[in-house]
């Protein structure tokens, strides 16, 4: 095996670490997440990462690997950061916002970790890999768009319309406190 093979085998399995990790928290995002949109987001994505899961295996076999999981610090530190934010902000109206961004920092190490093991299948002739690696990819990027166009729907409007409105609300109490006297 060649350096570029071993790099290859090692980074396969760390995304496939990661994409195991992500089989639980998809689940636990899909449980914290407010918004219907969302939960079915989060829902659908959960059985991407499963299909993500299986062609990992896939490539596994076709490299004559068994298939075995090399810890990713990188999605354990982003899914702590998530469970962080979800457990801050459960009762905010932000809540979901905060969602969106933890699973986009998800998607984005995903999509760049698969764009490198694409480039490096390619490198190493192997194309039937490449194109398992770039189905995996190319639903990444789709989540990720999706997770995006939910972000600039009216998610954020609403935490920030709720949060002007607690302000409002604060305000008057306050007003009719000072002019009434209580």
């Amino acid at each position: 095996m060649n350096d570029l093979e071993k790099l290859f085998v090692s980074e396969l399995r760390d995304i496939y670490d990661a994409e195991q990790q992500l089989t639980d928290a998809v689940s636990e995002l899909e449980e914290s997440a407010r918004s219907p949109e969302l939960k079915t987001a989060f829902s659908e994505h959960l059985q991407e990462t499963k299909n993500h899961v299986n062609r990992l295996e896939q490539v596994f076999q076709l490299l004559g690997e068994k298939p075995k999981r090399k810890t990713c610090d990188a999605m354990e530190g982003i899914i702590d950061e998530g469970q962080t934010l979800a457990k801050e902000f459960a009762e905010n109206s932000a809540l979901d916002a905060g969602l969106i961004a933890a699973a986009q920092k998800a998607e984005h190490y995903e999509i760049t970790s698969y764009g490198s093991l694409c480039s490096w299948a390619r490198e190493l002739g192997k194309d039937s890999i490449e194109r398992l690696l770039r189905q995996n990819q190319e639903e990444e990027k789709k989540a990720d768009a999706k997770l995006t166009k939910l972000a600039s729907s009216s998610l954020n409007r609403e935490a920030t319309w709720q949060n002007t409105e607690k302000s409002s609300e604060t305000a008057a109490s306050f007003k009719k406190f000072v002019t009434h006297g209580g």
